[in-house]
């Protein structure tokens, strides 16, 4: 990932998206990017569904890509093409998850990341509070559930002492009556 500590954006050449959500997301983001960078910028997809939205001008298919060594050949082919801007989907679907920060980790590319609603953001320093808000309400410590969040992380080490020490007791009373009938 590049650029994360810089605001400013690169000359776009190519466009990565990570097709991590639903289909209808990148299908609405599109005639935005075209917009904005331009008809003759080529988008390509990384994605885990068959067929190719209208715009795409090539698909990744994660699942042509198993195990090490496919993986390996993915991240190379993706680098060979010399993406400058890449946009992940994060919407509340677990699609992909290890695809997309993988990918992110791994591509030298400004990232920019898209919601359930369409909208998107820089990942870089700048837009740190928009990050900030975007992981807290991921992790359900805003608005009204923020309370009841805290409290279940708060009570988490007591509820799990609690139940491995009542496990404890149910084996060791079990090998005391194997011992001792």
């Amino acid at each position: 990932m590049r650029y994360f500590l810089r605001r400013r954006q690169p000359p776009v050449s190519g466009i990565l998206l990570v097709e991590s959500g639903s289909r209808h997301l990148i299908e609405r983001l599109l005639p935005g990017l075209r917009q904005s960078y331009g008809e003759e910028i080529p988008v390509d997809l990384v994605t885990c569904y068959a067929g190719l939205p209208e715009g795409i001008r090539s698909a990744y298919r994660v699942t042509d890509y198993r195990g090490r060594r496919g993986r390996q050949s993915l991240y190379r082919s993706l680098a060979a093409k010399r993406y400058s801007i890449m946009g992940i989907i994060c919407s509340a679907e677990p699609i992909m998850t290890k695809w997309k920060w993988a990918l992110a980790a791994r591509l030298p590319v400004k990232v920019f990341v898209i919601n359930e609603n369409g909208d998107y953001f820089w990942l870089d320093r700048g837009h740190w509070q928009a990050i900030r808000h975007f992981v807290l309400f991921r992790a359900g410590l805003t608005g009204s559930g923020a309370i009841r969040t805290a409290g279940r992380l708060a009570l988490f080490p007591f509820t799990l002492a609690y139940l491995l020490l009542y496990a404890s007791a149910v084996h060791l009373r079990r090998a005391w009556h194997k011992v001792h009938p």
